[in-house]
């Protein structure tokens, strides 16, 4: 794919989040009921739905030859070009009123990620990358990051209940304790998108997560490093080590200058315990 597609898919991504993004901001802190679908830490509302369906809608009538792959109503289409939409990235947060969540868009052609656009509608942020950069709010993104572990920010959802059983709950609770105690700053906001957006405008350091999928991602890999960040993906026994990085379950991202190699120990120990497990 040429720059110029990678630019008209860019269009298209920022469209759509912008599309939804004032309805979602306008049903933001009302009267929001939750469902819940593999078990009480991963809900849905009505609003994922709806906000799905009409970035679907958008995105296949703005560019035929497209595949849409959303977290709510799953596949639909059978072109070249394949979208990663998560509707809602952080729907605990959006359905309690905690103003850490936004709508994530990457499209890839032939497992390589091109475009993607990321939008805060709370802060009135909006991120986006194609082949040629990365933005915010139409300016220039460039990630820079503090280097030393010990004066640095790390944003992990690490360790959930699913970590508990999977890593063991004595290891996983010691892992956040050695992060914790390394880093200067941890915190838990709860949206692997928008967490990667900030590492990617330099506003946290570095984050990681192990239990993410391609709707949370695609769009966040592109845009950090194309602001000049790392991302490094973790298979944790899923999925083959060579498969492209927005189909891996787990990740590390920082930011430009950053050095943090108890992050790396851990997240990698953490991959290769529950590769061995597997």
């Amino acid at each position: 794919m040429d720059a110029a597609e990678s630019a008209a898919l860019r269009a298209i991504a920022m469209e759509a989040v912008q599309l939804v993004g004032g309805p979602l901001a306008a049903a933001f802190r009302s009267d929001t009921a939750v469902e819940y679908k593999v078990d009480l830490h991963d809900v849905v509302t009505r609003y994922d739905r709806q906000a799905e369906q009409a970035i679907r809608d958008h995105i296949l009538s703005r560019w035929s030859d497209s595949a849409v792959l959303g977290e709510e109503h799953g596949a639909s289409g059978e072109g070249r070009v394949r979208w990663y939409v998560d509707p809602i990235d952080g729907t605990s947060n959006f359905a309690r009123g905690i103003a850490f969540w936004c709508i994530s868009i990457g499209a890839a052609v032939d497992d390589e990620i091109v475009a993607g656009a990321i939008l805060d509608p709370v802060a009135d942020n909006l991120f986006s990358a194609d082949l040629t950069g990365a933005w915010l709010n139409g300016e220039p993104l460039r990630s820079s990051a503090i280097p030393e572990e010990n004066k640095a920010t790390l944003i992990t959802g690490y360790p959930v209940a699913r970590d508990f059983r999977l890593d063991g709950r004595d290891r996983a609770l010691d892992n956040f304790a050695t992060l914790a105690e390394t880093f200067s700053t941890l915190r838990r906001p709860g949206s692997a998108a928008l967490s990667i957006a900030h590492v990617a405008a330099g506003w946290a350091d570095a984050a990681c997560g192990f239990g993410v999928n391609a709707w949370d991602v695609t769009a966040a890999i592109l845009l950090l490093r194309q602001a000049g960040g790392t991302y490094r993906s973790l298979p944790l026994g899923k999925i083959p080590a060579d498969r492209p990085d927005q189909f891996h379950p787990g990740y590390m991202a920082w930011g430009n200058g950053g050095n943090y190699p108890t992050l790396t120990r851990i997240a990698e120990a953490i991959s290769v315990g529950r590769t061995k497990a597997a």
